[in-house]
């Protein structure tokens, strides 16, 4: 049986504003009505990053819309949430991201085999002209992509 992925939310500027060096799959610490509204979609990945807190892995201002029919059992949309991930690669990880200018940022949010993951990034932040430059580079593979379309 393949594995089934269904991605939910991906963060679509993470890798404009940072240039990814290794992605990791976690799991995460969720409440019944949070995966209900994840399983609607009603999740945002564009402002979140996640950090280490006393030699555990949790993902900040990750944003799940209250669930409707939740009432009572719903959670605060922007709280942290842990992330689920075995000691060696955590220990990696802190590792790696003690570097200078590393940031652990989500750059999917998926259901696998009926559980929730995440897709998390190890990134640099990119500079300004970094940017212009991968810019730069997108068009002109866009302009010879249409160009031999056009000649054949």
């Amino acid at each position: 049986m393949a594995d089934q992925i269904r991605v939910i939310a991906r963060n679509k500027k993470a890798r404009h504003d940072y240039f990814i060096e290794e992605t990791y799959e976690c799991g995460i610490v969720l409440s019944g009505t949070e995966v209900k509204s994840i399983r609607q979609g009603k999740v945002s990945l564009k402002e979140s990053y996640a950090d280490f807190l006393d030699g555990e892995l949790f993902v900040y201002q990750m944003n799940i819309s209250p669930y409707e029919m939740g009432n009572i059992y719903n959670k605060d949309p922007l709280r942290t949430r842990k992330l689920l991930m075995h000691k060696r690669e955590l220990s990696k990880l802190i590792g790696l991201k003690q570097r200078d200018g590393y940031t652990l940022i989500p750059l999917s949010l998926y259901f696998s085999r009926g559980r929730v993951k995440i897709e998390l990034a190890l990134a640099k932040g990119k500079k300004v002209y970094d940017k212009r430059h991968s810019i730069a580079e997108r068009d002109a593979s866009r302009r010879i992509q249409r160009d031999l379309r056009n000649h054949y």
